[in-house]
């Protein structure tokens, strides 16, 4: 494997110096892609949130500032993202505002029905199983709580399919894929927004009530 697709596959599960390297440009790369997902979002005053998949904790940082009175939690595959995100985030840690931990999404050892809002920013791409890791999502939100989910690639972009066949592991699903297995996972009000000049997707769930 070449050194530029080694660096790629960090997306998935970043270890090592390109894991490191590959977490730091996610924070600045991705915080475009983020600020629009979180304009999708209806007025709230949470108390707790999870931000699965959260990379090197740019995004649950934004969510503290964004939710001054909620607790955060954020969850990553990888270790290394873990001490990242927690590095990121280490005043709101201090606080008691926030928990860094390492998970598996596909089998969150989290509280149920423990949260208001569930966010997931460029990460379903590596989830195994998008209805079995929803249902998971649904378990541990409160009934109407809402999950928020952003990609870079709405599945049809020549951009988003190459890198599927560079990294292993990758699926870019199309927006009726996702909401497809939202709405078996037991979510309900599924809308989707495309933006207007990118080939970028917000995919905003309510769990049922």
């Amino acid at each position: 494997m070449g050194l530029l697709k080694r660096f790629f596959n960090q997306t998935r599960k970043p270890e090592g110096i390109l894991g490191a390297l590959m977490l730091q440009g996610m924070n600045s790369g991705h915080g475009e892609l983020a600020d629009w997902g979180f304009t999708h979002l209806p007025p709230l005053r949470p108390d707790q949130i999870v931000d699965l998949g959260c990379g090197a904790g740019r995004n649950a940082g934004e969510m503290l500032k964004k939710y001054p009175y909620a607790h955060v939690t954020a969850i990553d595959y990888s270790p290394l993202s873990v001490e990242k995100a927690a590095s990121y985030n280490k005043k709101s840690i201090d606080a008691g505002r926030c928990t860094v931990q390492q998970g598996d999404v596909s089998d969150l050892r989290l509280e149920a029905e423990g949260f208001e809002l569930a966010t997931a920013f460029e990460t379903v791409y590596f989830w195994p199983g998008l209805e079995r890791c929803f249902e998971q999502v649904a378990h541990v939100l409160k009934p109407g709580g809402l999950f928020l989910i952003c990609n870079e690639s709405d599945g049809l972009d020549a951009t988003g399919t190459k890198f599927e066949k560079i990294i292993d592991g990758m699926k870019v699903y199309k927006a009726e894929e996702i909401e497809a297995a939202l709405h078996k996972a037991g979510f309900t009000e599924v809308n989707t927004d495309h933006h207007g000049r990118k080939p970028w997707i917000c995919v905003l769930a309510r769990k049922a009530s």
